[in-house]
């Protein structure tokens, strides 16, 4: 087994968007641990980590997560394959572009064939209200999927599969009461697509909203140093 890709941060953080055409080669025990050390290390508000990491291979395990999720895609996507899929319509209203509709499409089809899944679990949450409660575990689920970038091993945090199977789940996996399901991070080589740059013109558009304590009439990215001003 090779080592880790030396990948500079700025260019990890560039070049690590949702993968969601994952091959079905296995992915190597050691790396898998080296991926967890690495997402458990993330910043947590007031360090407490008061989560879990489940990794999920068993395949009948996946299938049935996988039918879930399906369900969860039709649900909220499929039923509107024909518009999501019409090259004249106006992708800002959904931020979706066919292909990315093609993309997670071809994912809730072929989830199960992904070799891992890893499930991010709060402990503590079962019946919370609070919005922002464990928010910080999305930063750890970030490191997993920078550190699996590392390893030309691509990803994307979801959690379709929760809209029609969040309790049979949790029962599947064997959770305990006091724990909450926070997502869905299916891990696999890329079957295709490049390690390159992810910003689209969207995302170039919508990078700020703006910057409080900046003259309100200057667009933010008018305000960053250029070559002739000093920062």
């Amino acid at each position: 087994m090779s080592g880790p890709e030396p990948v500079g941060l700025l260019e990890g953080l560039r070049t690590t968007p949702a993968r969601r055409y994952l091959a079905a080669t296995p992915i190597p025990d050691e790396v898998l641990w080296e991926l967890l050390d690495t997402a458990i290390r993330g910043p947590s508000g007031g360090n407490r980590q008061t989560w879990g990491w489940l990794v999920v291979t068993d395949p009948a395990v996946k299938a049935r997560i996988a039918e879930h999720y399906q369900q969860g895609w039709e649900k909220i996507y499929g039923v509107r394959r024909e518009e999501l899929l019409d090259p004249d319509r106006d992708d800002a209203a959904t931020g979706l572009t066919p292909a990315s509709f093609r993309a997670a499409d071809h994912l809730a089809g072929h989830l199960a064939e992904a070799p891992v899944f890893v499930v991010p679990v709060l402990r503590h949450a079962a019946d919370s209200t609070d919005k922002r409660l464990g928010g910080s575990i999305y930063g750890a689920v970030q490191q997993l999927l920078l550190a699996a970038r590392a390893h030309s091993i691509g990803g994307v945090l979801t959690s379709l599969h929760l809209i029609t199977g969040e309790r049979e789940i949790d029962e599947l996996l064997g959770l305990p009461e006091d724990a909450a399901t926070m997502g869905l991070v299916p891990l696999g080589y890329p079957a295709r697509g490049r390690l390159v740059d992810a910003a689209t013109p969207a995302r170039r558009a919508g990078r700020a909203l703006g910057a409080v304590g900046r003259d309100a009439r200057a667009p933010l990215t008018a305000a960053r140093p250029s070559a002739e001003s000093p920062p």
